[in-house]
């Protein structure tokens, strides 16, 4: 598998260039929506923010394609697929001792490469900050954005990006010591919450205490590592931040204040967090590749096929007997028109698996966080993952 790491200058050049065409010059201002960043405000949840160091620069292979071609033939031509991720969030992105990446996000990455492609491992991973993320994929510095990011009105509109389908329903939270007598949030009146500055995060954390009408002191900081550091010097009460988010950083809780155990998230939920893909506006066939090859891993799991079954399903499944999965794996040849290969739906579970082990590895019962499934559980079990039929 091939690794790049972006120079992060290159991306800071662009956005300066972005933002200077466009005459703006309020970036900083927390009043206007489209300058908030959510999703933890940076690239680290927890450790070092990696995504800061600069790596190696490319000779033009990533830049987008020419006005009437998709990206799709792009990718195709050159054999890999670009995906902008973080690298230091437990079971959504990080990258190993051993310079490996894994994750959920990670997963979905060669999910896309093996439905476009074929191999799962044609995957150049780009780790991105959260301010750099949509800069990097408006100049074409990536195909895709796979980098938990929550699709709202603001990037849909002003950020020319498109969201082809959500991954992960996420939701804010707050996180206490479980020793501090917090049951939920209406008991933290008069309590100082640690939050990142500058995101949707600050911003949705006054609009719920507000609507609680409890007074609260928000102590916030521009990055994580800063953050933890007061949490852990209880100059704050609660830590809120997206709950999955909030989940990694319990798993990997030090012994030495307590492990996972002395710390409890609270039930309440604040906000809606729909995480997903982000591609650029107006390519439908590249969009198109993205939704329906992701969306093969929910079908997947719906007809009860998996790493371990896919291709021998693939040749032992008649048309004629079971229509619906013949279809689903390309049996008989069938061909959708989505410009993806009739079996891509083959080497995307066989490679990398069902929604359910994808899920179940990296945040859910397998991993460190054990998530419950919840609002990814399928729509026949009580979630909200329904994906188009064939």
């Amino acid at each position: 598998m091939r690794f790049w790491k972006r120079s992060i200058m290159v991306v800071a050049v662009l956005a300066l260039g972005l933002a200077a065409c466009n005459g703006n010059d309020n970036d900083s201002d927390l009043e206007d929506p489209a300058d908030l960043v959510d999703d933890n405000g940076d690239a680290s949840a927890v450790g070092d923010d990696a995504a800061t160091e600069e790596g190696d620069t490319d000779d033009g292979d990533t830049a987008a394609p020419a006005d009437g071609d998709s990206l799709l033939d792009t990718v195709r031509d050159r054999g890999s697929v670009v995906c902008g991720v973080n690298d230091a969030v437990p079971g959504f992105g990080v990258t190993t001792e051993g310079g490996e990446f894994e994750g959920f996000d990670i997963d979905y990455c060669r999910v896309i490469a093996a439905g476009v492609l074929g191999d799962a491992d044609a995957v150049d991973f780009v780790p991105l900050t959260a301010e750099a993320r949509f800069t990097a994929l408006q100049s074409g510095e990536i195909d895709v954005l796979v980098r938990n990011t929550t699709w709202t009105a603001t990037r849909d509109g002003s950020e020319g990006a498109a969201f082809p389908i959500i991954t992960f329903y996420d939701g804010q939270g707050m996180m206490v010591r479980s020793d501090a007598g917090y049951g939920s949030i209406d008991d933290m009146s008069d309590t100082v919450v640690c939050v990142l500055s500058g995101t949707t995060t600050e911003m949705n954390l006054e609009t719920e205490f507000a609507s609680r009408d409890l007074p609260y002191e928000a102590l916030t900081f521009e990055d994580n590592d800063t953050l933890r550091e007061a949490f852990i010097a209880d100059r704050c009460d609660g830590w809120t931040s997206d709950k999955s988010q909030l989940a990694a950083v319990r798993s990997a809780w030090p012994d030495g204040e307590g492990g996972p155990e002395a710390l409890t998230i609270l039930e309440d939920t604040m906000s809606k967090e729909p995480l997903g893909p982000a591609v650029n506006d107006n390519d439908s066939a590249w969009e198109d590749a993205v939704q329906w090859t992701i969306m093969a891993t929910m079908h997947a799991e719906e007809f009860g096929v998996d790493s371990g079954n896919a291709e021998q399903l693939a040749q032992d499944t008649d048309p004629d007997a079971e229509p619906a999965l013949a279809r689903f794996l390309g049996a008989g040849g069938y061909d959708p028109g989505l410009n993806l290969d009739p079996d891509f739906a083959v080497n995307i579970v066989s490679q990398v698996g069902n929604y359910a082990e994808i899920y179940d590895r990296n945040v859910g019962a397998d991993s460190p966080l054990e998530l419950e499934r919840g609002l990814n559980a399928l729509w026949s079990e009580g979630g909200l993952h329904y994906p188009p039929p064939y």
